[in-house]
């Protein structure tokens, strides 16, 4: 698991990246050909492992619904992402990292719910949503990385 950590903190470095090299107008730009914007692709990696590793885990997790809510899948930017929420996401990339990583070496995920996920992976334990976890994070990171060429 220390290898599968170690990659999931290079990927959050990266999207904190975004933070530093853009602004909050160019990260809420929605580019032509596009449905979604950097911010949202940054919200949308931390709902998403909230639902892989929480919820798949009948676990409440560490984020609120309404963060879920707005960015989990089948979701898209409806509004520019205020200055606060943008410190909330940027917080959460390293922040969920730390509280993840504490559950699980103090060994609260007991169960998961086996199921196969829209990107066709079976998960049938937590190890398997962390490693999607890290593939699903993959692919947003080069969505952002597309959009950043037309902000």
């Amino acid at each position: 698991m220390q290898a599968l950590f170690k990659a999931w903190k290079a990927s959050r470095k990266l999207y904190l990246d975004l933070f530093d090299t853009y602004s909050l107008d160019q990260l809420n730009k929605i580019p032509a050909g596009f449905n979604n914007n950097m911010i949202w692709n940054i919200g949308h990696i931390i709902a998403t492992q909230h639902k892989l590793i929480y919820k798949g885990s009948n676990l409440h997790g560490h984020i609120s619904d309404e963060l879920f809510n707005k960015y989990q899948s089948g979701t898209k930017p409806t509004e520019p992402v205020s200055q606060q929420e943008a410190d909330e996401l940027k917080t959460l990339l390293t922040s969920q990292i730390e509280q993840t990583i504490n559950d699980y070496q103090n060994g609260i995920f007991v169960t998961y719910n086996e199921r196969t996920t829209g990107i066709g992976f079976h998960l049938t334990s937590v190890q398997d949503a962390f490693e999607c976890n890290n593939f699903h994070e993959g692919l947003h990171l080069g969505y952002a990385m597309s959009i950043r060429k037309f902000v």
